[in-house]
């Protein structure tokens, strides 16, 4: 069985939603953040030596990363759902956004909410980052502009995996900026599966 290793209040929260969408069994093991740190706890390394969330163990397989989880539960417990035939234009596409949301489109929020803590001394970096969050969701909104879903006409692992880049920009109370983005976290939020997911995994800061 799979056994989700569960962070509170992290990424690990969209590998809940896709195995609930997928309707495969698992198992999930909590662990919490240190409150003064936010940082995970120690562990977590008896898992994998980086001692990071999202990790799935499966029987002896250990896979991290969310792009890389998504994948292989998609491929395995899927059933041909949630992703595009391999080898389709489609297939590129949402190969793209798996990648995409990890490698390019949290880099800047993230950098907004570290920067933003070292005050005055942060600042002369803000004007940058202001401008690559800017590029970064108005490309994600152009995307989804006349359409519900990141790939074709239906939910797919891509919409799971870039389901932290909406929600973070809603913490940040930018969505107003983004209707389109705004409209894709409202779809995607009122799923059963996504619902069903809160449930499992508790309380989660970024649920808007």
């Amino acid at each position: 069985m799979i056994v989700v290793h569960h962070l509170n209040d992290s990424r690990s929260q969209r590998i809940l939603w896709l195995l609930e969408e997928v309707g495969a069994p698992y198992e999930v093991k909590r662990y919490q953040r240190d409150a003064s740190t936010r940082l995970a706890p120690p562990e977590l390394k008896a898992v994998h030596p980086l001692g990071k969330s999202p990790v799935v163990t499966d029987g002896e397989q250990t896979v991290i990363e969310s792009g890389a989880i998504i994948d292989y539960i998609i491929r395995r417990h899927g059933g041909g759902r949630l992703a595009p035939a391999l080898g389709s234009a489609a297939y590129e596409q949402y190969s793209q956004w798996l990648h995409y949301a990890e490698g390019s489109a949290m880099l800047p929020l993230m950098l907004f909410m570290y920067v933003g803590r070292l005050g005055e001394a942060g600042a002369p970096l803000l004007p940058r980052i202001e401008s690559e969050i800017a590029n970064h969701l108005g490309y994600v909104n152009s995307a989804l502009e006349g359409r519900d879903w990141l790939v074709g006409d239906e939910l797919s692992g891509a919409d799971i995996q870039m389901s932290f880049v909406g929600e973070v920009t809603g913490a940040f109370g930018r969505l107003d900026q983004y209707p389109n983005i705004k409209a894709w976290l409202g779809r995607f939020q009122a799923l059963p599966a996504y619902k069903a997911a809160l449930e499992k995994g508790g309380a989660y800061s970024f649920a808007r």
